[in-house]
C-alpha cells in the first residue's frame, strides 16, 4: 500500500454509491489493472460533512495496513491519494480536500445490489444473496453449500486476532464468484477495537456478538427454498437493525413459525446470542455449522426439491442479464458448472 498520484488511473465510470463513498471504476495506465476508487459522497465534501468518512478511512488504511493482506478475503487496498482537493479529477467544484483510496476491482458479483436505478429497470437486485448465500440449491465442483458463511467467519477471525470487530458485512459489501465459490469483502471501513471502551453516553462499544447477529440477519432465514423463480428477486432482513434485543425478538418470532431441526438450532443460536453467552468465535462457528449441516439435510429431502431446484436453475440465468456485465463476471465460465 502506497501514496499514489491520481494521474496515473483513467476514471472509467461510476460503480456505485453508499451512505458513505462513491464509487468508480478506474484502470491503471501503468499496469493496466482495473481498480475503483473511492471518496467521500460528493454531497457530504460539499457541505464539509465528511470528516467522519475521512476518520473511517484513516482508520481503515492503519488497520489493513498492519494485516498481512494476502491471508484477507478482502478486495487489496492498492493505495492512496494524499488529502486534497480532487476537483480536476472528477470534473466537480467541490472545493475541498479529501483522501482517495485506490482498491483492485473485485471479481464477481454483488450478493445484493443497492443501485436504485437496477430496481427502476427490474433487476433482480438480491438474487446474488438468495442463490448463493440462503438456498445454495447448487454448487460448484469441491464447494460445499454455505460456503459465504464460512468464509465469512475466517475472515472475521483474522480480525479477531488482530484485535479488531469488523462489521457491516452485509450482502452489500460481499462480492462472489459463484464458479468457484470465492468471497471478496469490498468494505472494511466498520471496525470496533475489542478493547474499545464506552462513549460518551456510556454505551458499550460493538462487540463480537454483533457480528453474531449480521451473520444471522442477513444469511439465515426460516423460509424453505422458493418453489417459483421469482422467490429470488428481492433481498431478505435489509431493514436497518434497530436496537439488537428487539432484532434477536423478531428474529426468534419468525424461525418459531415453522419448527424443525433445523429451526429448533437456529432459536438456540439466536438465544445465545442475545445472552451475549459465546465465549469465542470458535464457540459460534460450531453451533452455526450444526445449523447449517441441518439446513442442508433439511433441503435435500424436501418433497418438492425438483421444483425448488427448477426455479433455483431459472433464477440462476438471470444472471446472463445485460445489468451483470457491468462487474469483471464471464457468466459463461462462472455459472457453466451450476446449471440445473
Amino acid at each position: 500500500m502506497e501514496q499514489v498520484d491520481l494521474r496515473r488511473y483513467e476514471a472509467t465510470g461510476l460503480l456505485g454509491s453508499g451512505a458513505d463513498y462513491e464509487v468508480r471504476s478506474a484502470v491503471d495506465q501503468e499496469t493496466g489493472q482495473q481498480v475503483v476508487l473511492k471518496r467521500p459522497m460528493p454531497q457530504m465534501i460539499s457541505r464539509r460533512m465528511h470528516g467522519g468518512t475521512e476518520a473511517r478511512t484513516d482508520r481503515t488504511l492503519q488497520v489493513i495496513g498492519d494485516m498481512d493482506q494476502s491471508t484477507c478475503l478482502v478486495a487489496p487496498i492498492l493505495g492512496y491519494t494524499e488529502r486534497a482537493n480532487h476537483d480536476w479529477f472528477y470534473g466537480d467544484s467541490l472545493g475541498q480536500e479529501y483522501r482517495v483510496v485506490v482498491e483492485e476491482r473485485a471479481r464477481g458479483i454483488p450478493l445484493l445490489v443497492t443501485d436504485a436505478r437496477a430496481r427502476i429497470t427490474g433487476t433482480p437486485v438480491g438474487v446474488g444473496q438468495n442463490l448463493f448465500a440462503l438456498y445454495p440449491m447448487v454448487q460448484p465442483d469441491g464447494v460445499k453449500a454455505f460456503t459465504i458463511h464460512r468464509q465469512l467467519l475466517d475472515l472475521e477471525e483474522m480480525f479477531v486476532r488482530a484485535g479488531y470487530i469488523l462489521l457491516d458485512l452485509r450482502p452489500q459489501n460481499i462480492f462472489y464468484q459463484p464458479g468457484s465459490g470465492r468471497v471478496t469483502v469490498i468494505d472494511c471501513g466498520a471496525l470496533s477495537s475489542i478493547d474499545a471502551e464506552p462513549d460518551s453516553r456510556g454505551r458499550p462499544a460493538p462487540g463480537i456478538h454483533d457480528f453474531y447477529l449480521e451473520m444471522l440477519k442477513f444469511y439465515a432465514t426460516p423460509q424453505q427454498p422458493p418453489t417459483q423463480a421469482s422467490g429470488y428477486k428481492d433481498p431478505y432482513g435489509q431493514r436497518p437493525v434497530i436496537r439488537f434485543d428487539q432484532e434477536l425478538q423478531e428474529m426468534a418470532a419468525s424461525f418459531a413459525q415453522s419448527p424443525d431441526a433445523a429451526q429448533d438450532q437456529a432459536l438456540h443460536l439466536i438465544e445465545r446470542v442475545r445472552s451475549r453467552d459465546y465465549t469465542d468465535l470458535g464457540d459460534f462457528r460450531r453451533d452455526l455449522e450444526v445449523y447449517l449441516d441441518q439446513v442442508i439435510e433439511r433441503n435435500e429431502a424436501l418433497p418438492n426439491r425438483q421444483e425448488a431446484r427448477a426455479a433455483w436453475g431459472e433464477a440462476l440465468g438471470w444472471l446472463r442479464g445485460d445489468h451483470w456485465q457491468r462487474y469483471l463476471f464471464d457468466p459463461e465460465a462462472e455459472l457453466a458448472n451450476l446449471e440445473c
